[in-house]
């Protein structure tokens, strides 16, 4: 049964007459219903496009928060094969929050890292809905320091609302293993592609999304903070998180704009977890498309060129 957003009352409402008289039908089959279902299915679909035509940042991040979006295991089932799980930072312990582990996409052998949410209550617990602790990013570290070795592209799955807040991960040394992490990224000389496939949050993301190419999907978001921790410490108010949002320019779209994004990625009408197949293969064509852009370069120029393309980050916005 789908899930519905605040903002899709009205459609949920339009799709349930529809499945209830097909039900009706499946049930008396001397009741001729599908005319009628069929008229109700087209105003569906016009609804849909008349609400995902301009949706607002808040409701952008309603949608890359939809429980049914694909998640980094789902991407990692359906593109890649012969994965491998390499687990543990070889320091403190095995984050869920972390999954990642050598693979082949189309047959080119890649390293993958991504943050898992879970998909329903036990999942979630385990995966620590996508917030990664130290041994998280230093297990990413060991990955990326792993496929720098062996000449291997690394590619990043980035959803997650944040690194974990808890006192265990600051004990631990949360920040530095943030910053060690966004480090590495600047510091492998294999190709480096990162996608953000739901939420993009704070550093968090950056310590996976410090790549050569970055590409968001359509309807997802990366920001510094959530809209409503950034409505929090504003306005003391973390129901202003609309406002928060509109600000904070957190949007594909803005942030494709202001040269922080290399590539949007098109979902599918109503967001990505509409049709999940067709998300996860548009987000394998463009990972294909952007490795391709780095065959041929030198590890000396990955480094170079992605170390100057983040000292320029915010020209382009600035002078716009």
């Amino acid at each position: 049964m789908t899930q519905y957003l605040e903002f899709e009352k009205p459609l949920a409402e339009i799709e349930g007459k529809a499945e209830e008289l097909r039900a009706l039908g499946r049930a008396n089959e001397e009741m001729d219903v599908a005319d009628e279902a069929a008229a109700l299915d087209v105003k569906a679909e016009a609804l849909l496009r008349d609400l995902y035509k301009n949706l607002t940042a808040w409701r952008k991040c309603q949608v890359a928060r939809h429980p049914e979006r694909p998640h980094c295991r789902d991407y990692i089932e359906a593109l890649f094969t012969e994965f491998t799980p390499l687990a543990g930072d070889r320091n403190f312990a095995d984050d869920h929050a972390v999954m990642g582990g050598l693979a082949r996409l189309d047959d080119r052998p890649v390293m993958v890292i991504g943050q898992e949410k879970g998909s329903d209550t036990k999942s979630r617990i385990l995966h620590n809905f996508g917030m990664a602790r130290p041994e998280g990013y230093r297990k990413a570290v060991r990955l990326m320091e792993m496929a720098d070795r062996f000449g291997l592209p690394v590619i990043t799955l980035v959803d997650t609302p944040g690194a974990f807040p808890g006192k265990g991960a600051e004990e631990r040394g949360q920040s530095e293993a943030i910053a060690r992490s966004t480090e590495k990224c600047l510091q492998i000389g294999v190709p480096l592609i990162s996608v953000i496939i739901g939420e993009g949050g704070s550093g968090g993301a950056v310590a996976l999304a410090t790549a050569d190419r970055v590409a968001m999907l359509e309807h997802s978001v990366y920001s510094v903070i959530t809209p409503e921790g950034c409505a929090s410490i504003l306005w003391k108010d973390a129901e202003k998180m609309r406002e928060a949002a509109e600000a904070m320019r957190l949007t594909a779209q803005e942030l494709r704009k202001l040269g922080v994004v290399d590539r949007l990625i098109d979902e599918p009408l109503g967001g990505a977890h509409r049709d999940r197949d067709a998300s996860i293969k548009a987000v394998g064509k463009a990972l294909n498309a952007m490795l391709a852009e780095m065959d041929g370069k030198t590890p000396a120029a990955l480094i170079k060129n992605r170390r100057e393309k983040f000292l320029a980050m915010g020209s382009k916005g600035l002078a716009a």
